[in-house]
């Protein structure tokens, strides 16, 4: 049986009631981390609430504290009954009149659902998304905001193309990540990604990465992608290997996969 957390309590997932009225559902205001889920564990949780704050303190939004929120994802894991797979943090503004501007006072909204499963890899084709782009300016972009519309635009763009997912460019016009993932690229020099500045989600692999000392950050344009020796996309649950982009097949280097592969499943 399927259940979730919400505000507290443990449901059945069909028993579980959202107000229509949630500024989560109605405006996308709120935020969500999605953390895996070893041997009953959850790896690099810190990370995970550090981020969540960071966002919140973006949206003016209150959060859950540290142990609270980590005493939550036990309890549902708990009766999840799974020790591997990953968990969704969400938290909303909650309930409250209509307008753009929040309630100077809201009762947040915060859920946790999750599945069983393993840290993935595959391999994947890509395309760059004609229709989307990152704003690197904008604060929305280093953080895990509920409004995922313009990933949706450019997965939808991928599909239509027959590919896997999408690189998204910056407003410079320089690679700045997936819909869903880091990007993780293999030159002569070394393993790159690009910067927050540039656009990139500050995300948890590639954290990970960085401070491991195998990757550095560099500004990243379409040509590196084409004259990689590598190209992977990161992010918690999975390790995805581009094969293709734009139609172009491209090289692959399983040394380096092997060495990011050791690092994220650890």
């Amino acid at each position: 049986m399927s259940i979730i957390w919400l505000n507290g309590k443990i449901y059945p997932v069909d028993q579980a009631a959202i107000s229509p009225l949630d500024r989560g559902v109605t405006l996308g205001d709120g935020l969500f981390e999605t953390l895996r889920i070893k041997n009953g564990t959850v790896p690099h949780f810190l990370w995970h609430y550090q981020r969540l704050c960071n966002g919140a303190q973006v949206l003016g939004l209150p959060v859950p504290e540290q142990e609270n929120t980590l005493q939550a994802i036990r309890e549902f894991l708990a009766c999840a009954g799974f020790e591997n797979g990953s968990v969704r943090l969400t938290v909303t503004r909650g309930v409250a009149p209509r307008g753009l501007l929040p309630p100077e006072h809201c009762k947040p909204t915060v859920f946790i659902t999750g599945a069983a499963g393993v840290f993935r890899e595959q391999s994947v084709r890509v395309c760059v998304s004609e229709l989307v782009r990152r704003d690197e300016l904008s604060p929305l972009s280093r953080i895990k905001s509920l409004s995922y519309l313009p990933g949706i635009v450019a997965r939808q763009e991928a599909e239509r193309k027959g590919c896997d997912d999408a690189l998204l460019l910056n407003m410079q016009g320089h690679i700045a990540e997936s819909t869903i993932s880091n990007i993780v690229i293999q030159t002569e020099a070394g393993l790159i990604t690009p910067p927050v500045t540039e656009g990139a989600l500050p995300g948890i692999a590639r954290r990970l990465l960085l401070d491991a000392g195998v990757m550095q950050e560099r500004p990243v344009c379409y040509e590196d992608i084409v004259k990689a020796q590598g190209v992977y996309l990161t992010n918690s649950l999975s390790l995805r290997t581009v094969t293709h982009l734009d139609g172009k097949a491209l090289s692959c280097h399983p040394e380096s996969c092997g060495k990011i592969r050791e690092i994220l499943e650890k």
